[in-house]
């Protein structure tokens, strides 16, 4: 058996589900991502790559739609990676400066949105074979870019910009037999309340501070003591 033939097979069933072993690994990748991103650890994309690569071979064969996103994530992954070991700001504990985005910032990540799941849903409503359901995966393919562009960022919405991904993802998931997908979108929800509590507070701590967090600022040695 070739190893994507591995990936693609069944893990385990539960609950009727069928659970695809790459199905299991690539989502646990992303959960273990979204964690190191709470962290503000640069190992969140090398992560997310993986993650992003292991997808993109469980979709490949039966979602291309999805798969497409996955070949997104990994641009983006790699773009995001660039971005943090390029360094924005560093934190006193070594870690990424984390701050809210201005109107202005807030405005384009709305626009990009909205624009962008009027494009993809109309590709996949114009192409049926991209996506069994045009709308709700388009919302869930722009809205993942979205929030990991945020991410690099470093901006507090990121973690909102997720649970509202997570909102149509988990059903998504779900109805189009990706079980596994929908459970660890379930566990997203709850790590993404929790980190986008915990970016707050850092946020609100340097603004309290006089620390600034202007968009642009740089720092050649920026999260290079970040927690792995």
């Amino acid at each position: 058996m070739s190893a994507v033939a591995w990936m693609n097979s069944e893990a385990f069933t539960v609950l009727g589900q069928h659970i695809k072993w790459s199905d299991m690994i690539g989502n646990t990748a992303g959960l273990v991502a979204l964690a190191l991103g709470w962290r503000r650890s640069i190992w969140t994309w090398p992560v997310q790559l993986a993650s992003g690569l292991i997808l993109f071979v469980a979709f490949a064969g039966t979602l291309t739609g999805s798969a497409g996103k996955q070949a997104v994530v990994i641009v983006v992954a790699l773009w995001g990676w660039y971005q943090w070991t390029r360094g924005r700001q560093q934190a006193q504990d070594g870690g990424l400066a984390v701050r809210f985005a201005t109107w202005r910032e807030r405005g384009f990540l709305a626009g990009a949105a909205l624009l962008g799941t009027l494009a993809v849903g109309g590709l996949f409503t114009a192409v049926p074979s991209l996506s069994w359901d045009p709308w709700p995966d388009a919302y869930v393919f722009v809205g993942t870019i979205v929030a990991m562009y945020a991410q690099a960022k470093g901006m507090v919405e990121f973690w909102f910009a997720w649970l509202l991904v997570d909102l149509v993802g988990v059903p998504l998931a779900f109805a189009n037999g990706y079980a596994f997908s929908g459970f660890v979108y379930v566990i997203y929800g709850a790590l993404v309340l929790w980190g986008a509590h915990d970016w707050y507070q850092r946020s609100r701590t340097a603004q309290a501070a006089g620390t600034p967090a202007t968009p642009g600022t740089t720092n050649a040695t920026a999260l290079e003591g970040a927690a792995a």
